[in-house]
């Protein structure tokens, strides 16, 4: 494969889906999840879009599990990485990395109003 390009489409019902472009024939994907292939990949032709691979992953409930869980789809030959995708379940908004950055907006917000409020004391 050449220039391959692989891009999400959705996540549904269990189903990763995406579309790989560039690829002048089939490709052989595999998927890998903590080192262990993922079986039941589909790889299909998109009808009137040559080189446009449809690319289907079922995620398989047995690998889910608290935290995060990174799938990574390469090239079977050649072992080349062409996408990722990451399932996160069962973590606590506290140890989850968007609650910590809405608490560091929180915190800069009330750092921006403490410092305005210093400002207009010291300076009337």
């Amino acid at each position: 494969m050449t220039e391959a390009k692989l891009v999400k489409t959705r996540l549904r019902a269990g189903v990763w889906e995406g579309v790989l472009s560039n690829a002048d024939s089939q490709p052989a994907l595999v998927v890998l999840h903590l080192g262990q292939a993922i079986a039941g990949i589909s790889v299909t032709a998109i009808p009137e879009q040559p080189g446009n691979w449809a690319v289907r992953v079922p995620v398989p409930a047995k690998v889910l599990s608290d935290g995060v869980q990174t799938f990574l789809i390469c090239e079977q030959d050649s072992g080349v990485q062409l996408g990722q995708f990451t399932i996160i379940t069962g973590v606590a908004m506290e140890d989850d990395i968007r609650a910590e950055l809405d608490l560091l907006r929180a915190e800069l917000d009330m750092l921006k109003r403490a410092f305005r409020r210093h400002c207009l004391e010291t300076m009337g």
